[in-house]
Order: structure tokens, then C-alpha cells, then sequence
């Protein structure tokens, strides 16, 4: 597997992001739906990256968004279908959180839904030490949603 900085409207990578909005849209009301959007995708202080097979083929992506000089938050993960339970979001996760030590950040957070839906990633981000904590930066407390954080 290849992990590498991406664009959002690379062919590939837009239709797993439009893949990833359509099943948030679909899993949570529209309030509670957090998931950035292409052009959100392309800030400034966003950075996505995405697994790739050593033949290319696009097997998930992840998104740092930089909160400040010491806080970033998780964004835009999700994994291909054909890719599941192969072990790319840990990869991907893994990597996210190197590159945040790396450049300085002591904290990284992410929303995430209470849905039964999103149980496989609440489980995910809990085994690489992310706990449950309360509403970060713009959040505020929703029923359909839990916060995680993770201490560098």
C-alpha cells in the first residue's frame, strides 16, 4: 500500500468522496452530517491523502484538518468497499496521526455518528487510543453524534 497527498477531484478520489457524503446523507440528518465537501476538501489546512494499491488502484482516503497550531481534526475517512477489512484505515489512521506529531500537533480530534452504522469506526478509532470527549471547536452536543480525542 502507497499512502500519498491527493487531490479531491482526481476521478478516483471524487467518487469515493461523493460515495462517503451520499452514505453520511443517507446514515444521519441533515444536521448532524459533518463531512467536508470536495472544494472544503481543497482549504487551507487540509490535507488528504489516499492508499493506494501499488498498481494505483484508490483503497481509501483521509483527511487532517489543521484547527490550530496545536489541535487537528480527523476528516474524510473512509475506505473502498473492495478495500474492507483489509486493514487500510488502520494504515491511514496511523499514518494521520505521524504526521500530526510530526508537524507539532498535541491533540487530534474527530467526530463521528452514534449510529449502529458507525460502530466499525467508532471501534477503530478507540484501538488507536482515541477516547469519547465532549463537543470541540464549532461542535455543540448532538444526539447523532460522538466526539473523540487522542493526546500527542
Amino acid at each position: 500500500m502507497q499512502i500519498r497527498t491527493d487531490d479531491p477531484h482526481t476521478p478516483d478520489v471524487q467518487g469515493l468522496i461523493l460515495e462517503h457524503l451520499q452514505e453520511m446523507h443517507a446514515t444521519s440528518p441533515q444536521e448532524s452530517v459533518h463531512a467536508l465537501g470536495l472544494d472544503q476538501l481543497r482549504a487551507d489546512g487540509v490535507t488528504l491523502w489516499t492508499v493506494r494499491q501499488d498498481d494505483g488502484e484508490l483503497l481509501g482516503c483521509g483527511a487532517l484538518k489543521r484547527l490550530d497550531s496545536r489541535h487537528g481534526e480527523i476528516k474524510a475517512m473512509r475506505t473502498a468497499v473492495v478495500a474492507r477489512g483489509r486493514g487500510v484505515a488502520g494504515v491511514l489512521l496511523e499514518h494521520l496521526i505521524g504526521h500530526a506529531r510530526d508537524h507539532g500537533l498535541r491533540r487530534l480530534s474527530l467526530e463521528t455518528g452514534t449510529q449502529e452504522h458507525f460502530a466499525p469506526a467508532r471501534r477503530l478509532y478507540a484501538r488507536h487510543g482515541f477516547a469519547e470527549c465532549p463537543p470541540f471547536e464549532d461542535y455543540t452536543e448532538d444526539p447523532h453524534s460522538v466526539f473523540m480525542t487522542l493526546p500527542l
